[in-house]
């Protein structure tokens, strides 16, 4: 890790920090715009993130990011499988095109049927969610501000949405390059609607690392993630694409 007070690293007119942010919106890919799913959409960022305890693949993360005029959608299919056990989750994030919350939408599929969504309602974040138990809908209201990010058990592109609007927020371009003050922490207001709780979340930029990844040593971009739920560490590339996140209790999460 290079030892300055700020480090700067190349832009990529491919993929931008903040694609969806204010002052930082750059289209996506051209052959990633091929695989629009619909005319007027660009997907930003889609694939796969394998999740490993001591070395074991034990789930998989597969998602989506797509822009439009309209907005934002994050969506995501979560999977595991531990020997008999195993358990499937979706989760749909709808954002304006001024990054506040439109809808989200949670769904646990297997090993029980729940299912959970959160909207803008006044002053008030609400959550609606059901139980596997009787399937009544319960109602529970957040003082939160439509600016706050979502960040849902199991879903860690959710993580890379965060950390895009921290580089976007954080950090300056200029010269084609984005320069990042080095360990200077910045607060985010979250919602885990799994755990329908709040949390405060601070995200830092920990400088350039090299580490192994995928058999290929590789230079990354780091970021540190803390709250009172657990700390997070994500390295991103140069296209700002999440690649690998380990949290504090040894989970390894690597994109495929």
């Amino acid at each position: 890790m290079k030892n300055l007070s700020a480090i700067s690293f190349r832009f990529s007119a491919k993929l931008a920090v903040g694609i969806f942010f204010a002052g930082m919106c750059i289209a996506a890919a051209a052959k990633e715009k091929d695989k629009a799913k619909q005319p007027g959409t660009d997907i930003v960022d889609s694939g796969a993130f394998g999740v490993f305890t001591s070395g074991t693949r034990v789930a998989t993360e597969t998602f989506s990011i797509r822009q439009n005029a309209q907005g934002s959608v994050i969506s995501s299919q979560f999977k595991s499988a531990q020997g008999e056990h195993s358990a499937e989750q979706s989760s749909e994030l709808q954002l304006t095109p001024s990054v506040e919350l439109r809808s989200y939408e949670w769904k646990e599929i297997s090993p029980e049927k729940m299912t959970a969504t959160v909207e803008p309602n006044d002053a008030f974040l609400i959550e609606r969610y059901t139980n596997g138990t009787d399937g009544k809908t319960n109602d529970q209201n957040f003082l939160l501000p439509t600016s706050t990010s979502i960040l849902d058990d199991y879903f860690f592109v959710q993580r890379e949405v965060l950390a895009w609007r921290y580089l976007a927020s954080s950090c300056k371009k200029d010269n084609g390059t984005l320069s990042c003050p080095l360990h200077q922490k910045v607060q985010f207001g979250a919602l885990n609607p799994h755990a329908r709780s709040s949390l405060a979340v601070a995200v830092e930029f920990a400088g350039r690392e090299k580490l192994m990844l995928h058999g290929s040593e590789r230079e990354l971009n780091k970021l540190l993630m803390t709250s009172d739920a657990g700390d997070w560490a994500l390295w991103l590339d140069d296209q700002f694409k999440l690649v690998r996140l380990v949290n504090d209790g040894g989970t390894e999460v690597v994109r495929d």
